[in-house]
This record gives structure tokens, sequence and C-alpha cells, in this order.
């Protein structure tokens, strides 16, 4: 076997892993709930990363004991809202109290669209997320409220 047939056995083993993989993702955001969510916007610029948004998505606390601060929770959508509920296996965690998952998501925006965690005086930036069985929400795309209208971004 010459190199040329291995480097192209190679270019194709990694094709067919990006293309199962986006696979995966799409069937994913088919397939699983969808809800619009509340954020906490903060606007990073980190050169290794690029221009992204980092939001911290806002949920519905049920069930938690007193005294919790930071705990493991299962995350689903019932009637239009997410809800974090008590879990001990779940690698999600939420800050009970302040009713947000702990870790930021991060929504990557082009360069030449303007800071969208920005926002005027009566708008709030919104996110709309799938919610999988195991892991953090991924986010789909963003919106902003203004007046009980949700737009969603370009």
């Amino acid at each position: 076997m010459t190199a040329l047939e291995k480097g192209l056995i190679l270019a194709g083993a990694q094709v067919a892993l990006v293309f199962s993989l986006g696979g995966k993702l799409l069937m994913d955001r088919a397939s699983l709930p969808r809800v619009w969510v509340k954020t906490a916007p903060v606007d990073p610029n980190l050169p290794i990363r690029g221009r992204y948004v980092s939001l911290r998505l806002l949920v519905e606390e049920r069930g938690f004991p007193n005294g919790a601060v930071y705990a493991p929770a299962e995350l689903s959508v019932e009637d239009g809202k997410l809800i974090a509920k008590p879990s001990d296996d779940s690698n999600v965690h939420i800050m009970v109290g302040r009713a947000s998952i702990a870790g930021p998501l991060a929504y990557f925006i082009p360069e030449h669209v303007p800071d969208t965690s920005r926002r005027a005086l009566g708008e709030e930036l919104w996110v709309e997320v799938t919610v999988p069985r195991h892991g953090p929400p991924r986010p789909l795309r963003l919106g902003v409220k203004k007046d009980g209208v949700l737009t969603p971004l370009e």
C-alpha cells in the first residue's frame, strides 16, 4: 500500500467521523425538546476562542433542599420552560437560589455581527436550546424579548 492510499484511507475515516457527528447533532436537533430560555449574558472576546457571547441560562428550580447552593440537576422541558430537578448522577450543576445553570454556555457569533449581549432598556436576551437527556443544553439561536414579544435574531 502506497503512502497516497494510506492518506486517502485516513482522510476518508476523518470525513466519516465528522459526518457522523454532524448527523448525530442534526438528529438531536430534530428529536430533542426545544425551549426558549432567558439568559444573563457576559460578552468576553478571547483571542484563542474567537468572538462569542457567554450565556448563563436561567432555569426554574423544583425540589431542591433548603440551604443547597450548588447541586447536580436533571434538566427537562415542561410547559415551555426549562426545569431543573435534583439528580445524583448528572454532570449539569445549577446555582440554587440564583436559578441558573452553573457553567456558562458559549454561543459563537461572526465578526461582522454587532455585540448581541448589549441590549437596549426594556429588552431581554433569550436563547433557543435543545435539551439532551444528559449534559448541558445546546444553543440554536438567539432572540430578543421586548414588550412580551420574542423575536429571533438573524
